[in-house]
C-alpha cells in the first residue's frame, strides 16, 4: 500500500516537474525570439541611416512595420486565441498601409492622390477580409460549440 502511494506521488511530482520545465522552455524560447526580433529591427533601422529623403522614410516605415508584425505574430504563436490571431493580421495590414502611404509621398499632384486612394482602398479591402475571416471563425465556433477564447466575466 505504501509502495503504491509512493509511486503515485512520484508520478505526480514528475508530471508537474515536466510541465514546469516545458513552461520554462517556452518562456526562454519566446524571449530568444523577442531578442532576435529586436536585433533584426535595429539592423533594419541602421540600414536606413545611409539613405536620405523619402527613401529613408520608406525604409524606416518598412523596418517599423516588419518589427511590429513580427512581434504580433510571435504573440499569436504563443497565445493561440482568436484575439491574438486577429491582432497579428490587423498589425500586418496597418504596417502595409503605412509603408504604402510613405511610398506615395514621392509622388506629386493627381498621381499622389491616386496613389493614396489606392493605398487606402487596399487597406480597406485587407481589413474587410480580416473581418470576414474572423466572423467566419466565430460562426464556425458558435455552430460547433468549441471556443478557443476564455469566457468573459460579467
Amino acid at each position: 500500500m505504501n509502495m503504491k502511494l509512493s509511486s503515485i506521488a512520484l508520478a505526480a511530482a514528475f508530471a508537474f516537474a515536466t510541465a514546469a520545465q516545458a513552461q520554462t522552455n517556452d518562456r526562454s524560447a519566446r524571449k530568444a525570439e523577442e531578442d532576435r526580433i529586436e536585433q533584426q529591427a535595429k539592423a533594419d533601422k541602421a540600414k536606413c541611416e545611409s539613405l536620405s529623403g523619402n527613401a529613408q522614410d520608406v525604409c524606416q516605415a518598412e523596418a517599423k512595420a516588419k518589427e511590429k508584425t513580427a512581434k504580433a505574430e510571435l504573440n499569436a504563436k504563443y497565445d493561440k486565441s482568436a484575439r491574438a490571431q486577429r491582432n497579428a493580421a490587423d498589425t500586418k495590414a496597418e504596417g502595409q498601409y503605412e509603408v504604402a502611404k510613405q511610398r506615395c509621398d514621392d509622388k506629386k499632384g493627381q498621381e499622389k492622390d491616386a496613389c493614396m486612394a489606392q493605398a487606402k482602398a487596399t487597406h480597406e479591402k485587407a481589413k474587410a477580409q480580416i473581418q470576414a475571416q474572423f466572423d467566419q471563425r466565430k460562426d464556425t465556433t458558435a455552430a460547433t460549440g468549441n471556443t478557443s477564447e476564455k469566457p468573459k466575466r460579467q
